[in-house]
């Protein structure tokens, strides 16, 4: 596969040869062996201006209700999860107060609102975006589609630092560059990451719902265990039924709630601390750490697993950010959600310090009895609502792996027509739904889900790290001993966690380690073949003499009027399935413009970069290509539908298109040698009024003669299995059903 890279690289290398801009309007200059010409029809390097401080106010009041539900409902349970033999030393409680401290300090205000939302792409957060960021600043992309107008767009270049590329940053580049294990690895990785994050999307809701529903088991001795799982599965099926109205009417029924849970568990916390114990202050020493860990030892440690709860949901605040603005969830976090969080966490220590047989129901017990009503209708509110940070940042990330061909293509719905971002993917709603369903049936119990809860929490981070520091390294250029002091202090705090919690991996730690790898096994068995197939169709283009060729010896082959859009994924030439189209039908409509959609490692493309047109050499063919580009955080479901696009600027394209004579002087060209460019306007006017015609090229794949058995189940059985259940690009585009014609090929891997 490497060798096959290679040579596919070269084949891209001769494609661009000799491109350059000239001229004021930006002309490129191009001759190869499929185009005549290219015209990108907006180069203009501006960007929109920034949202205002108001409309920065109004998001970050929307986030709380989005992004902070699963942290900000940690205080239920945390103590109670870390003390599960209770508490052996009255002291132990400073220490673990001081674990859960610098924990929130470190990971979600440190690390994440300091330094992760710094690496954003365009405004979009994830694992996805790390990875784009490093394949637009190093050649790591094992799909072979990149083009040299891709560099060309308005926010694909990156902001790098001033100062010149150090010799450490052109070193890994290089490494990654050259190495097919080393790209592979971290296409990989990035998969690992974003599947544990769509796994915590499902443990979330079902761990937050059937606490909330438990606390009802107080309340009066009717409600049973399996009375609790019915109504938590009920309160599940209506949660995810509600997705399709969008974050941003969801935001505004939930922001008010987590507003007024914050303010109970901070009030609360308050008094809690006056009242009980105000020496519990002396947790800000980190030494309370050190003793923690001498006396308890392997105890310590394995308790771990139940602080770490505290920060479960913080990847959420990278994985939605593209819902609001980094600036919207700095200031919510650092604002709201930290000091409450706070506040909470000290007030239960100071209680306990005073009712060390209390630390199993520590939240209900420490709240002073007349707000316990209003508080445990609050909780259960804010617990259900703790689920929606997963699901809003699954879709996200959904959308991400999507555009970046590795997930089987789903519907993008946007949601909102004024917020950038918000999506909901109806699929993967309802499989969340069922996954979730199935797990609060199965289990029964939060026991369970609560050792495997942390479990994806903590991959994710580690993750995320590791792609941080390749970011550092390459693309910020970051100090040496910043990128080191990075690693041994927030790195070994993860790593530490990590360990601790793989201890319960027989306990249901196993749970979103496997729902993980069968998520990941899909996105690679779908990327896998995907690349396959481009490398087939790049190794069988058809060039444009072999087209003219084909056209000519084709004598039952007739010309119609119509216009005809051929899809194709191929970026580089004339897919083979055109020859196997003139072969078996004898007509071919007047004007002809294969069209490939392509999406670049970029958040957002605006819709006057998305479009570049080249004309297939031989004028009398009348015959072009088009590439369509998207962002990955893009929604393809334009008011003006995409053909009415691709006519308008195919007309443009045709009456601007310029060219380089055999001079390489930039020149006016007419583009027929009897009518000029009104000529091929009117051939194209014609073809509209003859009817549109789209023409998908639908290849099937199977696995060569003499492959191997797992070859053979990859592509014949797994790929096939997943291509047949999911949606076609024709439903994905809505290309319309009386319009449409199929092209099949079947293409041996």
């Amino acid at each position: 596969m490497a060798s096959e890279e290679q040579n596919h690289a070269t084949h891209q290398d001769s494609d661009h040869h000799g491109d350059g801009l000239t001229g004021k309007n930006k002309i490129l200059r191009r001759h190869d062996s499929l185009d005549m010409e290219s015209r990108i029809f907006s180069n203009s390097s501006a960007h929109s201006k920034g949202p205002s401080m108001s409309m920065i106010m109004h998001l970050a009041f929307q986030s709380i209700g989005i992004v902070y539900g699963d942290i900000g409902t940690s205080p239920l349970y945390v103590y109670s999860s870390t003390f599960t033999d209770g508490i052996k030393h009255n002291d132990d409680i400073l220490g673990v107060l001081s674990i859960i401290f610098y924990t929130i300090t470190l990971i979600p205000l440190v690390k994440y609102v300091l330094i992760v939302l710094k690496a954003n792409d365009n405004g979009d957060g994830g694992t996805f975006a790390l990875y784009s960021l490093i394949c637009r600043y190093a050649k790591v992309s094992l799909t072979p589609n990149q083009q040299i107008e891709d560099a060309e767009v308005s926010n694909y270049q990156l902001d790098l630092p001033e100062n010149s590329t150090t010799k450490r940053a052109s070193m890994v580049k290089s490494k990654l560059e050259n190495s097919y294990f080393a790209k592979l690895f971290l296409l990989l990785v990035t998969m690992l990451g974003t599947s544990m994050v769509i796994g915590d999307g499902v443990l979330t809701p079902c761990i937050s719902v059937l606490s909330a529903v438990g606390g009802l088991k107080e309340a009066t001795s009717k409600i049973t265990d399996e009375r609790v799982v019915g109504i938590s599965i009920g309160i599940l099926i209506c949660l995810f039924m509600v997705q399709r109205f969008g974050t941003d009417k969801v935001g505004y029924s939930f922001a008010p709630i987590i507003c007024v849970w914050f303010l109970f568990i901070g009030g609360i916390g308050v008094y809690n601390f006056i009242k009980y114990d105000p020496i519990v202050i002396k947790a800000l020493n980190p030494a309370y750490i050190v003793y923690y860990f001498r006396r308890n030892k392997k105890d310590a440690w394995i308790s771990l697993g139940g602080v770490v709860l505290s920060i479960t949901g913080t990847e959420a605040l990278f994985a939605d950010v593209g819902h609001f603005t980094v600036r919207s969830i700095q200031i919510s976090m650092c604002s709201v959600t930290y000091p409450a969080l706070i506040l909470a966490y000290t007030g239960q220590a100071s209680f306990l310090r005073k009712h060390n047989d209390l630390v199993s129901d520590t939240f209900y017990k420490s709240i002073p009895h007349k707000l316990y009503w209003p508080m445990f209708v609050v909780a259960v509110a804010a617990a259900i609502i703790a689920s929606q940070a997963m699901i809003s940042g699954t879709f996200s990330i959904i959308q991400q792996s999507l555009a970046l061909g590795c997930f089987p293509r789903v519907k993008v719905v946007h949601t909102s027509t004024k917020y950038e971002g918000q999506v909901y993917v109806p699929e993967i709603n309802f499989i969340l739904m069922i996954a979730c369903v199935a797990v609060t049936a199965g289990f029964k119990t939060t026991t369970k889900i609560g050792n495997a809860y942390g479990i994806a929490v903590v991959f994710v981070m580690t993750l995320t790290s590791a792609l941080l520091v390749l970011v550092m390294i390459m693309i910020w250029k970051t100090n040496l001993l910043l990128i080191i002091s990075y690693v041994l202090i927030i790195g070994s705090v993860e790593l530490l966690y990590l360990s601790s919690v793989l201890y319960k991996f027989k306990d249901g730690g196993y749970l979103p380690l496997a729902f993980a790898l069968f998520l990941m096994s899909i996105m690679y068995i779908w990327n896998d073949v995907y690349r396959k197939k481009y490398y087939y169709e790049l190794d069988h283009k058809i060039s444009p003499q072999s087209l003219k060729e084909i056209i000519a010896n084709e004598k039952r082959l007739h010309r119609i009027p119509g216009f005809a859009i051929f899809y194709s994924e191929l970026v580089q030439g004339i897919p083979p399935i055109f020859k196997h189209y003139v072969s078996n039908i004898p007509a071919l409509h007047s004007v002809v413009v294969f069209i490939s959609i392509k999406s670049l490692p970029i958040s957002k493309i605006s819709m006057e970069e998305r479009f570049i047109f080249r004309r297939v050499e031989h004028d009398e063919l009348k015959i072009f290509r088009c590439v369509v580009r998207y962002g990955y955080t893009d929604v393809r479901d334009e008011k003006e539908p995409l053909e009415d696009l691709l006519v308008r600027r195919l007309k443009s394209f045709v009456g601007e298109v310029r060219v380089l004579d055999s001079s390489q002087k930039v020149e006016e060209e007419r583009m027929s040698d009897d009518g000029g460019e009104e000529t091929i306007i009117e051939e194209i006017e014609k073809g509209l009024e003859g009817g549109i015609v789209h023409l998908i090229g639908e290849s099937e794949v199977v696995a060569s003669k003499g492959s191997g058995i797992g070859k053979k189940i990859l592509i014949n059985y797994a790929y096939n299995f997943l291509k047949k259940n999911l949606k076609q690009g024709d439903k994905v585009f809505d290309i319309p059903h009386e319009r449409k014609v199929k092209v099949g090929m079947t293409y041996e891997l």
